[in-house]
């Protein structure tokens, strides 16, 4: 199937338009005309190689929202025109004690990823949602509740569902002290989704300027962490922390502010972490943890919370050809908070 997208050609080039052929429809696959697709910062670091494993053509996106254009006769509950969606995986084994557990992200045989991953089953390499269509197993389209508006759902699939999962393994509800550090991208997910759970949020921040932003989006208060006198007046002030800051910092700061037996999770920074005293987790019985996205099943539960509880990202939508400018304002952080691209312009399927 030919297919029609933008791709990073090199790790410095421009994306550039490029077309491609998709595999073959099989039994268990479905065919999506993609509408929308999300950008992720990691699209950012997967087309520039900041972390030393791209392959090229690349074609980035993970955030794919679309309509059932064809399927295999093995797929079963779907139908053409459907709504549908596609996070950050479109396979893995099925058949380990991790995929059986719904945990397909931690597949024994790895999972295989949208875009530049090793497809295990037909060879070569993924091509993600910066395109007109894509296939994938039916195990990993995501159905979309009517009430979503599709240009905002993109995002839910990876900045969304990557909040929400630590926030329902630690049991964050009613009654639970949270801070959620860093306020962009993913910290503005987790702002929504603790407060949507019933807890009382705080947004830790670097900028005075975020303190507005922080109480628009539902929290209840706010905390600047360069204000030395106020963190630590608000030390063992939380249960759970969520820390979104996307580069390397010092954890030691933030640990202080959790209770007894309180936790933090850093869903951020992928990057070396400065050293710190072992004693900030002894003392308080405290926990640092880290988190992935989530399986497809929490995913599916995600999209219905979100249609339930009217919970959508931020986001700036741009046709497609803008593909270049939205990575340009990406990496000076000129977006609030999440960029969706239109794939309206791109030649159909």
């Amino acid at each position: 199937m030919k297919a029609h997208g933008y791709a990073a050609e090199s790790a410095t080039a421009s994306l550039v338009p490029f077309t491609f052929e998709r595999r073959e429809l099989e039994a268990d696959d479905v065919a999506i005309d993609i509408l929308y697709c999300g950008i992720c910062h990691s699209d950012l670091h997967q087309a520039h190689n900041d972390w030393g494993n791209s392959s090229y053509p690349m074609v980035p996106g993970h955030e794919i929202v679309g309509r059932v254009r064809a399927m295999g006769p093995g797929v079963k509950g779907l139908k053409i025109g459907d709504p549908v969606a596609v996070g950050c995986m479109v396979d893995s084994c099925l058949a380990c004690d991790q995929c059986l557990d719904g945990e397909q992200i931690f597949c024994r045989h790895g999972a295989t990823c949208t875009y530049n991953s090793t497809d295990k089953k037909h060879g070569g390499f993924t091509q993600g949602g910066y395109s007109n269509v894509i296939l994938v197993r039916d195990k990993f389209v995501l159905r979309v509740p009517p009430n979503l508006d599709l240009k905002r759902v993109g995002p839910i699939l990876c900045a969304g569902i990557t909040c929400y999962t630590p926030l329902k393994e630690w049991n964050v509800g009613p009654g639970t002290r949270v801070a959620v550090a860093g306020l962009g991208g993913l910290g503005h997910m987790g702002v929504k989704l603790a407060v949507s759970l019933g807890a009382e949020v705080t947004v830790i921040t670097t900028s005075p300027g975020k303190i507005k932003d922080a109480k628009d989006l539902g929290a209840q208060h706010t905390l600047l962490s360069t204000d030395k006198a106020a963190m630590k007046a608000a030390g063992s002030k939380f249960d759970f922390i969520l820390d979104t800051i996307p580069v390397a910092h010092d954890f030691a700061p933030y640990l202080n502010l959790l209770d007894v037996d309180g936790s933090m999770v850093v869903v951020g920074a992928l990057e070396m972490a400065p050293a710190f005293n072992s004693g900030l987790l002894v003392r308080g019985r405290r926990r640092l943890a880290g988190s992935a996205i989530g399986g497809i099943e929490i995913t599916q539960e995600l999209l219905e919370l979100c249609a339930a509880k009217n919970v959508l990202p931020d986001c700036e939508i741009l046709p497609v050809s803008e593909v270049n400018t939205a990575f340009e304002r990406l990496a000076r952080n000129d977006v609030k908070y999440r960029f969706v691209l239109d794939m309206a312009g791109l030649p159909k399927a």
